[in-house]
């Protein structure tokens, strides 16, 4: 099982370099399904790993000019905020037990069935089609994103995410970037998010550094791997990839769970 989960890195750096996002959503699985980390810290795991692999993959989408600076410090900084927070303060606080009765569900039973609900909508709003409505002001546009965003933040906290799967959908319906800009600024966002919100993590948790510089090594591998292979794929193309792998993660984990 433990080979499978070191396979399962290279496949978590490749979804990331194509799609920009859904690199938690194999992370956090592999961590507690084939890895056996509990899934606190396979959350804390998956910020740091998916953190790297995607600093990795911005560098990379930026020296092509796929990554939107500005607007990924608009909505970077109000979600790593949330992220901070909620790793550094609400998660220790859940408590072991949430409902006894009439069935239980445990801390963690409740963050993979809260992962999975959130994936599930973030797919569905990537298939849906692009609304025709006008542009609002931008004034109310920065305070909307502002909004949204740390509460992205406040998910991404929760589950572990780097968020590209909640990311993406924000970059193409709120800032109208194209796909290949969303997936290079998503990966600029994820990373910012992710290893600030690891920064939460270390102070309360104790890590397993060997364990992590390795798998988020082969991670990064699969990342160069993934960006390589974009050049074979059209913008409607990755978004569907995107959407349905997703959806098929989600199923997976709320099979498993309930």
């Amino acid at each position: 099982m433990e080979i499978l989960g070191y396979v399962g890195a290279l496949f978590i750096g490749l979804v990331l370099g194509l799609t920009g996002g859904g690199g938690s959503i194999l992370t956090v699985p592999i961590l507690v399904y084939l890895m056996s980390i509990n899934p606190v810290t396979a959350t804390a795991y998956s910020l740091f790993i998916v953190g790297t692999t995607s600093t990795f993959g911005a560098i990379q989408n930026y020296r092509k000019n796929l990554v939107d600076i500005k607007n990924g410090f608009i909505f970077a900084i109000p979600s790593f905020i949330a992220v901070y927070l909620t790793r550094k303060y609400i998660v220790p606080e859940i408590p072991k037990v949430i409902i006894e009765s009439p069935f239980l569900i445990t801390k963690d039973t409740f963050l993979m069935l809260f992962f999975a609900v959130i994936m599930v909508f973030g797919a569905l709003s990537v298939l849906k089609k692009k609304s025709q409505n006008t542009n609002s002001e931008e004034k109310r546009n920065l305070i909307l994103i502002g909004i949204q965003t740390f509460t992205i933040g406040i998910i991404i906290g929760l589950v572990g995410a780097g968020g590209g799967f909640l990311i993406i959908p924000s970059l193409i319906l709120f800032a109208k970037l194209p796909m290949r800009k969303a997936v290079g600024t998503s990966l600029f966002i994820i990373a910012m998010n992710s290893l600030v919100g690891f920064i939460g993590d270390v102070q309360n948790l104790e890590i397993d550094w060997t364990f992590l510089l390795t798998f988020s090594a082969i991670s990064v591998v699969g990342i160069f791997i993934g960006m390589y292979l974009t050049k074979y794929t059209n913008e409607s193309q990755l978004k569907k990839i995107f959407a349905y792998f997703v959806l098929f993660m989600a199923a997976i984990i709320l099979l498993k769970e309930m």
